[in-house]
């Protein structure tokens, strides 16, 4: 057997051209190991299905969702409405799932809280392994592990098997395809944020206003509305919502 190293290198994608060869390493080499099927997404907000280097479909031309199926790349609002999406947002490491829950290897009490109601209808499958793979600058991807045969509904077998294998093999696959299309505005992939206007940030993102923001660190609301207005000069923000956001997706703002 190929050591991972040699695994990863295969599915990793380093070119357009090469995008094809990667997917189909990544379907046989799930194939092999699992007897799994393979559904992938470079984003989850985006309706946009991950192509390859002649703009074909993975989905279809790759991974075999074909004639008869459903095409769950071309489902509108796919991204609002299953529970899949919705748990990646809140998870960061693999997880299975079914209409009776989702299950992670340490317990995550936000996923308790998801609907799972029409579980089938809403997530195209009755079950599926789903390894989330977060992004720089907020983005999602996300790859799911669908049995062959559509009526089984457990998967617990094969999680406990090879989660940790499959959330490698996505993540190299996913990662290197977005980072080759990712569009980023490369003047704030490194803003000079100040400690005050990161301070300033995280209080605002909180909902307080500039005058409670200056209660609470001893500055006049003047001199939090400069901070603030530096910082979304800084982040190329047209307004206080918008540099919050993007503070938020560089780091900046952690928990708050």
């Amino acid at each position: 057997m190929t050591s991972l190293e040699d695994q990863l290198a295969r599915v990793r994608v380093v070119s357009a051209e090469t995008i094809g060869s990667c997917a189909l390493a990544f379907r046989e080499l799930v194939e092999e190991a699992t007897g799994l099927r393979v559904a992938a997404t470079h984003n989850i907000a985006d309706g946009a299905p991950m192509r390859d280097g002649e703009g074909a479909p993975l989905a279809s031309s790759v991974f075999g969702f074909g004639e008869g199926e459903t095409e769950w790349w071309r489902a509108p609002n796919l991204a609002l409405k299953s529970p899949l999406p919705m748990a990646c947002r809140f998870e960061a490491e693999p997880f299975w799932c079914n209409a009776q829950g989702i299950h992670t290897a340490v317990p995550n009490p936000f996923l308790d809280l998801l609907d799972l109601a029409d579980f089938e209808h809403r997530a195209l499958a009755k079950a599926a392994i789903v390894v989330p793979v977060h992004l720089p600058f907020g983005q999602i991807g996300a790859a799911s592990f669908l049995h062959p045969d559509p009526s089984v509904m457990d998967l617990l077998e094969p999680f406990r098997s090879h989660a940790a294998w499959l959330g490698s093999l996505s993540r190299a696959f996913i990662a290197s395809y977005a980072a080759l299309f990712g569009h980023c505005d490369l003047r704030i992939v490194s803003p000079d944020l100040t400690r005050r206007e990161v301070e300033c940030l995280r209080w605002a993102a909180r909902g307080k206003t500039n005058d409670e923001i200056g209660a609470i660190i001893g500055l006049t609301r003047s001199t939090i509305r400069f901070h603030l207005r530096t910082a979304s000069g800084k982040l190329d923000a047209v307004n206080r919502d918008q540099a919050i956001f993007k503070a938020a997706q560089l780091g900046f703002l952690g928990k708050a």
